[in-house]
């Protein structure tokens, strides 16, 4: 049924201990997501490939692993079937398929159920606890994004074990690493755009912080969110992103400056997803830019 792709499978395995801690951390909410998602999203795209008669990509399980992973716990579901299906439809599909589009799917689902239900997107959080045990009645005032936006630090040890309010995902500190070491040892990911994105978000939070501008330090800002995470499996997505070496520098670059511009000087909390949008703009204009930017050697990892 699914069409064999060796990079976006080990995406897969590298995404499967983050899925299971916001299980833990979740209970039956992360499942019922899951649940809704991923059908939608491979009917989705064989509705599109049925007529060539060609298979489903595996890449479309990674654009659904992604964007559930995104998903704030207590969504509604069908909020968050609407999203796949538009995601995968106009960030995809569209486009021709696998290979040919320019935006993120996950992403593009992601930003357009956030833009069309706001409220909804950004309240809909849950205190985490063992399997969800808490409950669904659990819910938090703020994440810790929020929180630190009011001048309340919480100790970096809570932001690094990863139980706090946030996305399904986000929070999964220590095991997102992992999962970018893996991909990074086994060439699945691009080490330049990782990089860039982590090192360029942190260089401007710390100008920003010192400089007396804003309240959250800059490792605080980098665990709070969902920055390891997008700079980790959405930065290095092959095909939205560029393909020579300093234009992946300098589009990791563009994502993690406009996070911070974005987190910092914009009435929204995290930006994460409006930056990769960005980046996906720019993407093949980078690879087009005359001299070492572009026209370089391609590279895969």
């Amino acid at each position: 049924m699914f069409q064999k792709q060796i990079m976006m499978r080990k995406v897969l395995y590298a995404l499967i201990p983050v899925y299971l801690f916001s299980i833990y951390l979740y209970g039956w909410r992360s499942l019922a997501i899951a649940a809704v998602v991923f059908p939608l999203g491979i009917f989705t795209e064989y509705l599109f490939v049925r007529r060539g008669n060609k298979k489903v990509s595996e890449a479309v399980l990674v654009s659904c692993a992604l964007y559930a992973l995104s998903m704030p716990p207590r969504i509604p579901l069908w909020i968050a079937a609407v999203g796949i299906v538009f995601g995968v439809t106009f960030g995809k599909s569209v486009y021709g398929g696998f290979g040919r589009n320019v935006f993120n799917p996950a992403i593009t689902g992601r930003l357009f159920v956030y833009i069309t239900f706001p409220l909804t997107m950004t309240t809909r959080w849950m205190t985490p606890g063992a399997f969800g045990t808490l409950g669904v009645d659990a819910v938090s005032g703020a994440t810790a994004l929020e929180s630190m936006r009011s001048g309340q630090i919480p100790p970096l040890t809570d932001l690094l074990l990863g139980v706090r309010p946030g996305t399904l995902g986000g929070s999964a500190v220590i095991l997102i690493v992992l999962g970018g070491i893996y991909l990074l040892a086994t060439k699945t990911a691009n080490w330049r755009s990782m990089s860039a994105t982590v090192l360029s978000f942190l260089l401007l939070q710390a100008v920003l912080y010192y400089s007396g501008a804003i309240a959250t330090p800059p490792l605080h800002g980098l665990l709070a969110g969902s920055v390891l995470f997008v700079a980790v499996f959405m930065v290095t997505d092959p095909v939205s992103s560029p393909k020579s070496p300093l234009a992946l520098v300098l589009y990791g670059t563009i994502v993690g400056v406009t996070i911070a511009l974005i987190r910092d000087f914009s009435l929204f909390a995290e930006g994460t997803s409006f930056a990769i949008l960005v980046g996906n703009t720019f993407g093949p204009l980078l690879d087009e830019l005359p001299g070492k930017f572009g026209k370089g050697k391609k590279v895969t990892a």
